[in-house]
């Protein structure tokens, strides 16, 4: 219980700052999010809550880590900090069986959903001439 109460305290931080970035800046953090989820999709031991085994130092951390970046002033630093955060506690609370987690966990599907669509739509030619040009360089 104490740690969705920390998880919560910290997302209403997180959200307070990703609410009060411009466009560009959301679009390049929408970027970094779908670029942890990826990684966390190659490495998920990596972005576990809880260690799998006990003598593991990495699992567990990130969302911490990704908390103290957050109050940094370097913007990059900051960005991939929210990022992070985003990732980890999304994977830390997917399963919960616990009310209050399942609801922070809709909140970040949220906060997750409108960071996505901050992105341009990308039109089919847009996609035709990336998927040309991708084959030039191939050749």
């Amino acid at each position: 219980m104490s740690r969705t109460l920390q998880l919560n305290r910290q997302f209403r931080e997180i959200q307070r700052n990703i609410d009060t970035l411009p466009v560009v800046t959301r679009r390049e953090l929408s970027a970094l999010v779908a670029k942890e989820f990826a990684l966390a999709a190659e490495s998920p031991h990596l972005y576990l809550a809880v260690p799998e085994q006990p003598g593991s130092d990495t699992a567990g951390k990130g969302s911490e880590i990704g908390f103290s970046r957050v109050k940094s002033d370097n913007r990059h630093v900051k960005l991939r900090g929210i990022a992070l955060w985003l990732t980890v506690t999304f994977f830390e609370t997917k399963d919960s069986a616990s009310g209050a987690t399942q609801t922070l966990h809709r909140q970040l599907m949220r906060t997750l959903r409108v960071l996505k669509e901050s992105m341009p739509a990308v039109k089919a030619s847009d996609r035709w001439m990336a998927g040309e040009q991708n084959d030039r360089a191939v050749a």
